[in-house]
């Protein structure tokens, strides 16, 4: 016990398997939350001052499926290991922590998702070069081997880096100040303020990566982004207990290089997520055919960093053209099945935690290089010729592999027969020395049969006695002299002779050696395959990318998308587009429809019934510009589109109220998100601005924000409304047209044609869909009575707005009034009003008149 104490005084805040025998024991707090957790039996062992020390138990040849569930679960676990061999300890058996498990930074295959980076984030906070607050990030996939570092100047654009990103584990340093909504994310660690020092994460990074400085990564001058990284760094060594070769090196991400999507958007497009968290009808859902998992994570890491280098998108565009073409994609997707994840079984190699198996994969993919180099070769695109070329050759490799594994390895280097017959002579002899044991108990039992007349008598062998000559209890009088008895059971007697023993001694012995020489090739192969990773990472690098490119082939060519047109001239023409989600899960045909946005059309103000398609035409827009963004053929049959620097949506589905926030407070954060940051390069979705508040406020505040985005940011806009009356913007020379969504009344019944058509929509049909959405009878007999009673008292009506009041400065006209209108008009401060309390003076003049 006092080696656990020692252990767990190491690693306090996290659980500790500790090894004992068969099994990982967890003791105390340890043992009590992970029976909880596990469902295991809670017992105990001994006692200390006086009291049952609570014990639970895993055992070791299953502990992945358990340790996996606590990964789940957010804990942490340290493995400590005998790192001693009990046959030869006199004592206690050394024991040490080998690795700590964390959430972000397993690297197990049983413990990490098969199509998603698994990501440990580290942040620093401080002042930017211009003096205003920032915040430093840094980030890694250990299953993956990548390091990135960037730096967000406010709390919005790290909330967009989180939901990119998703980490696993974020660091943070523990200390006040930090955003409140941080503290609700699941993975969080806080660590002591001085793992985050620039000074010491400077010396980190260039011991790790062996560098004079950090002039070669872009961030010598740096500070937040060093002590981030820094902080990173040394949490990976704290808990991985090795060197870490395939994390070679870390790269500057710069936010110009994408387009800028904040949480908010991400969360609205329903990129790789629904809003209600279900993964299943997402974007990622319909575009994802990649057959490798490697490729399938390289996808989603595209989706959600659209590029703005029209230079590296149209290669990715004319690649997938070529294979299309060609008819190359379904060939190269076949080779692929075979493939495996080589980036994560590169990573094991590096860690030295590969198993048989994933030698055995990887030596199939290697062999598979030449075929497919030379298919991409024939293809002749410039594009794929780039990725064969970064392929590179491996024949020393996949030679080394073929001759040194077998076909089938078993699933664990202990069982032994790993490493293939002729690849090592010493190993051929200690194998043979223990294949020649079955003939040699033959003989033997067969002299002693002849020797001794017994004709029952038997020769054995059991892991506990080893090797026996047994002769039934009714016998037993009859075995000779030179038997000496090793063991007795119920029903005979169990003898050794000289000569049985000192075969044993050299057949065990044989054994031995032999596991230890295979394990001793092993350590080899690895040592010989990581002088070539950084090559092969390469390798695997391009195959993911070659992997997706085939899957935006196949999906183009199954749902008939076409090649976007990238231009450098502002403006975005689509025709025909459709919804990619929505079209691939109904079951009757798409209606598609078209956009047009330009310098003399920046907005389109979109009415039309609820259920008429409003939402689902803009989201189409937005998704068809981000699949261009990334390689990928959209759904449309045209589409050109100019240059673009963000997307940003405010569509009121996916308001979460968990942080406290009233529904129009969420609606009026993202507003002013978008407002601030919108430009002329900009695509922003509005559906529905005003509605989380009374009808003036909602009205004043819609008509508002579309005038400031047609005005001030001049953003590409997509404007869903219920508010008729600001359809009259059109006609005001701002940049703004009008569209609808069309509907019909058919024998009782109302038709969404889901056509968009010029010009605004003459009537809303909201209670022809509350019928459908099955209100009783009555309530819409009663709505009915009451729009007829409100249509009819226009004048009085508060819910109606003229044009003449949203447009005219009726202030002019007001200067003829009489005297108390005057008098009424100068009493108000302009400045001091919200904008409801002037509209509410407003109405208050005009009844004067």
């Amino acid at each position: 016990m006092r080696q656990f104490f020692a252990a767990k005084a190491e690693y306090p805040d996290v659980l500790l398997f500790f090894r004992m025998g068969d099994f990982y024991e967890l003791f105390y707090d340890d043992a009590r939350k992970a029976a909880a957790l596990l469902d295991i039996t809670l017992t105990q062992r001994g006692a200390s001052a006086g009291e049952p020390i609570p014990m639970a138990g895993v055992p070791v040849h299953a502990y992945e499926g358990y340790l996996a569930r606590l990964i789940q679960m957010g804990e942490s676990v340290a493995i400590c290991e005998q790192i001693g061999d009990p046959a030869q300890s006199k004592g206690l058996v050394e024991r040490k922590v080998v690795r700590v498990v964390t959430p972000g930074t397993v690297t197990d295959e049983a413990l990490l998702h098969e199509r998603r980076d698994t990501v440990l984030m580290a942040l620093a906070r401080g002042r930017g070069e211009d003096g205003k607050p920032a915040f430093g990030l840094a980030w890694a996939d250990l299953a993956g081997g990548r390091m990135r570092v960037n730096q967000v100047a406010d709390e919005d654009s790290l909330a967009a880096e989180l939901a990119r990103l998703e980490p696993a584990e974020l660091l943070l340093p523990d200390e006040d100040g930090w955003p409140t909504w941080l503290h609700e994310r699941r993975g969080l660690r806080r660590r002591g303020p001085w793992h985050f020092d620039a000074d010491s994460g400077r010396r980190l990074i260039t011991r790790c990566f062996a560098t004079f400085d950090l002039t070669g990564f872009g961030i010598e001058d740096q500070p937040l982004m060093i002590a981030a990284a820094g902080a990173l760094l040394g949490y990976i060594e704290e808990t991985q207990k090795q060197q870490l070769p395939h994390l070679s090196s870390l790269a500057l991400e710069s936010s110009t290089e994408t387009i800028t999507m904040n949480a908010a958007t991400r969360r609205h497009l329903e990129l790789d997520s629904r809003i209600d968290g279900r993964s299943e009808h997402t974007l990622l859902g319909i575009l994802d055919s990649s057959i490798t998992p490697m490729g399938g994570r390289l996808l989603r890491r595209w989706l959600h960093r659209p590029l703005r280098d029209q230079n590296v998108l149209r290669h990715r565009h004319q690649a997938v053209q070529t294979l299309i073409e060609r008819g190359a994609g379904d060939t190269l997707r076949t080779a692929f099945r075979g493939l495996g994840d080589v980036e994560r079984i590169l990573a094991r190699v590096a860690l030295r935690s590969a198993r048989p198996r994933d030698l055995s994969t990887l030596r199939d993919a290697l062999a598979a290089l030449p075929g497919l180099r030379t298919q991409l070769v024939a293809l002749d695109s410039p594009s794929l010729q780039t990725l064969a070329n970064a392929m590179g050759e491996h024949d020393a490799s996949a030679t080394l592999l073929a001759t040194a594994i077998i076909e089938q390895p078993p699933a664990l280097l202990r069982d032994g027969g790993v490493i293939a017959e002729g690849y090592d002579a010493e190993l051929d002899e200690l194998r043979t020395l223990s294949t020649r044991a079955d003939q040699f108990l033959l003989d033997l039992e067969t002299r002693e049969r002849a020797a001794s007349g017994i004709a029952n008598l038997k020769v054995g062998y059991n892991r506990v006695h080893g090797y026996y000559i047994e002769i039934s209890k009714g016998q037993a009088e009859r075995a000779p002299t030179h038997y000496t008895r090793r063991q007795t059971l119920t029903n005979a007697e169990r003898y050794i002779t000289e000569e049985l023993k000192q075969f044993e001694d050299k057949v065990l012995s044989a054994r031995e050696r032999s596991l230890l020489r295979e394990r001793q090739l092993w350590e080899d192969l690895l040592d010989a395959l990581n002088t070539q990773l950084h090559t092969l990472k390469q390798c695997a690098s391009a195959l993911a990318e070659i992997d997706v490119l085939c899957a935006f082939a196949e999906r183009a060519q199954t749902l008939d998308w076409a090649q976007p047109e990238l231009r450098t001239e502002p403006g975005l023409f689509i025709e025909r587009g459709r919804h990619p989600v929505v079209e691939a899960v109904r079951s009757e045909p798409f209606e598609p429809n078209d956009l047009r946005l330009d310098a003399h059309t920046r907005m389109l103000v979109i009415t039309g019934p609820n259920m008429g398609g409003k939402s689902t035409y803009m989201r189409q827009n937005a998704l068809i510009v981000l699949l261009a963004h990334i390689g990928s053929f959209v759904p449309a049959t045209r589409a050109q589109i100019g240059p673009i620097d963000r997307i940003l949506t405010r569509i009121g589905a996916g308001d979460d109220l968990a942080r406290g926030q009233s529904t129009f407070m969420v609606e009026m954060a993202e507003t002013s998100y978008i407002l601030h940051h919108a430009s002329q390069h900009s695509l922003v979705l509005m559906d529905e601005i005003g509605r989380g508040t009374s009808t003036y406020d909602g009205l004043s505040l819609a008509k508002a924000c579309a005038l400031h985005l047609a005005n001030i940011n001049r953003a590409y806009t997509l404007f869903a409304t219920h508010y008729f009356e600001l359809t009259a913007l059109a006609d005001g020379g701002h940049g703004i047209a009008n569209v609808h969504l069309d509907a019909i009344e058919h024998a009782d019944r109302l038709v969404f044609m889901h056509a968009l058509k010029p010009g605004p929509a003459n009537r809303s049909f909201g209670l022809q869909v509350a019928a459908l959405a099955g209100l009783p009878r009555s309530v819409i007999a009663q709505a009915q009575h009451t729009l007829h009673e409100l249509e009819g008292q226009r004048s009085a009506s508060a819910t109606e707005v003229s044009r003449e009041a949203l447009d005219s400065p009726l202030q002019m006209g007001l200067f003829h009034t009489p005297a108390p209108a005057l008098a009424a008009l100068d009493a108000i401060e302009p400045d001091e009003l919200t904008p409801k309390q002037a509209l509410e003076a407003l109405y208050r003049l005009k009844a004067m008149l």
